[in-house]
C-alpha cells in the first residue's frame, strides 16, 4: 500500500485553549509537514481546496507550487480540486504549471466539493453541481490530450479559435482521481473515464462508501476498462491520525480535542455521527490508537476496500512539533507493517502511469540523511521550524 499526507488547511483554534497560529504560521506548517513526510518516505502530499469556513485552502495551486521548489520526490496532490466552481482552461494551465515544477509529480483529486456556500461564491447554481462537474472535466481531459482545442458547451463561453493551453504537462496528461463523499455520481465519473476512485472514508458509516466503492467496481468493469488500472484509494476520518502507546491513551489524550472539533459541528451534509472519541474509535474510521491496533484497521479496511492508497491528516490544532512527532511514529510503526501485509502496483512498474519521471536530476531526495541542505530550503527558511514553534 502507497500512504499519502493530506492537509485541508484549517485554520481552526485549539478547542481546549482557545490558541490559533497566524495563517502565515499555519501555512509554513504545511510546507514543513510536506517536506518532512518526503525524509519519512510517504508517497505523496496533497492540498485540499475550501472556499468557506476556517480554512486557508482557497489556492491549492499556490501551496502546492511552493512545495514542489522544497521537496524533490513526492508526489503531489490536490484533495478535491472542486472543479464544479472552476474554470478549466485556468485549472489547466495551473496544475500544468505545477507539474512542470515538481518535473511530473502532480496528480489531480477532482470533485464538486462538499461545502454548499462555495456556489453562491463562484456565482454558479448549486442544482448545476454534478452537471458542472461533467462537462469540466471533459474539456480539462482535452485541453491536457489535445492541441488547438475548439469547444462548446453549457457553463462557459465557447473556445471558438483552436486553442492550446501552456505550459502543456510535463510528461503527458496528469492522472485524475474523482473524489468520493456521499453521492453514486462521482463514482459513475471515474468509472466512465476509466479513471481512479478517490473515497473520503471520513464522517459516513462505513456501509455508505463500501455502496460507492462497489458501485464504482461494478460501473469500471461495464464500462470495459482494464480492471488491472482500477485503483481505490481511502481517506481516514476526521479530526485526524494520533498515535499513543496503547489506545486507551490515545482515546484519553486526543479525546477531548476530538469532541471538542466535533461536538458543536453543525454543517449540513458534513456533519459525523461519531461525536465521542469511543464511538469514532470502535465504528468510524478515526486512525487514533497503539500503531500495532491502527495498523490493524487499516488493513481491515483494506480488506473491504481493496484500495491502494491510504491517506492520513493530522490533527493541526495541536503544537506542530507533536504533529510532526505523530507523521514520524506513523512512518517507522504503521507504514512498514501494512506495506508488508498489503504490497501494490500503484506508481509501481506495472502501473503505467509510473513511466511519467519523477524527481529532479541530480537533487538529493532525501538531503537530511546526508546533512546537504535541500534545493528550495531557502524559500521557506523552515529547518527549525518544528523546534521553534508553541502551537
Amino acid at each position: 500500500m502507497k500512504f499519502q499526507v493530506l492537509d485541508i488547511i484549517a485554520h481552526q483554534r485549539d478547542p481546549l485553549t482557545g490558541h490559533r497560529v497566524s495563517a502565515a504560521e499555519r501555512l509554513e506548517q504545511v510546507i514543513r509537514t510536506a517536506q518532512r513526510a518526503e525524509e519519512l518516505g510517504f508517497d505523496s502530499f496533497s492540498v485540499g481546496e475550501r472556499h468557506a469556513g476556517e480554512f486557508l485552502s482557497s489556492s491549492p495551486a499556490t501551496v502546492l507550487a511552493a512545495i514542489a521548489t522544497v521537496t524533490s520526490r513526492i508526489r503531489l496532490q490536490t484533495g478535491v480540486s472542486v472543479l464544479s466552481v472552476l474554470d478549466p482552461v485556468r485549472v489547466a494551465e495551473d496544475y500544468a504549471t505545477i507539474d512542470q515544477l515538481s518535473r511530473g509529480r502532480l496528480e489531480l483529486v477532482i470533485g464538486k466539493g462538499n461545502e454548499v456556500l462555495q456556489y453562491p461564491l463562484f456565482g454558479v447554481d448549486l442544482a448545476d453541481q454534478w452537471n458542472l462537474l461533467d462537462e469540466k472535466y471533459a474539456l480539462l481531459r482535452r485541453l491536457w490530450r489535445e492541441e488547438g482545442v475548439t469547444w462548446q458547451g453549457r457553463f462557459r463561453s465557447p473556445l471558438t479559435e483552436p486553442t492550446t493551453t501552456t505550459p502543456r504537462p510535463f510528461a503527458g496528461p496528469l492522472r485524475v482521481w474523482h473524489g468520493s463523499a456521499t453521492s453514486l455520481r462521482s463514482a459513475e465519473l471515474a468509472a466512465r473515464w476509466g479513471d481512479p476512485l478517490f473515497t473520503a472514508n471520513a464522517i459516513q458509516p462505513r456501509e455508505n462508501y463500501q455502496r460507492l466503492i462497489n458501485h464504482y467496481n461494478e460501473q469500471y468493469l461495464a464500462a470495459g476498462h482494464d480492471p488491472a488500472q482500477r485503483y481505490i484509494a481511502s481517506g481516514s476520518g476526521a479530526g485526524g491520525v494520533f498515535l499513543a502507546d496503547s489506545t486507551a491513551a490515545a482515546k484519553r489524550d486526543f479525546g477531548p480535542v476530538y469532541e471538542g472539533l466535533t461536538a458543536g459541528r453543525n454543517v449540513p451534509g458534513n456533519n459525523t455521527p461519531f461525536r465521542d472519541i469511543d464511538h469514532a474509535v470502535a465504528e468510524g474510521p478515526a486512525l487514533v490508537g497503539s500503531p500495532e491496533e491502527v495498523a490493524v484497521k487499516i488493513l481491515d479496511y483494506h480488506a473491504a476496500y481493496g484500495h491502494s492508497l491510504q491517506s492520513i491528516s493530522l490533527p493541526t490544532t495541536l503544537p506542530f512539533a507533536q504533529q510532526l512527532e505523530i507523521l514520524e511514529r506513523f512512518a517507522k510503526e504503521v507504514i512498514p507493517v501494512v506495506r508488508k501485509a498489503a504490497p501494490d502496483t500503484l506508481w509501481e512498474a506495472k502501473d503505467p502511469w509510473a513511466a511519467r519521471p519523477q524527481g529532479i536530476a541530480g537533487v538529493d531526495p532525501a538531503p537530511a540523511a546526508t546533512g546537504r541542505p535541500h534545493a528550495g530550503a531557502a524559500v521557506v527558511g523552515l529547518a527549525d521550524a518544528a523546534a521553534g514553534s508553541t502551537r
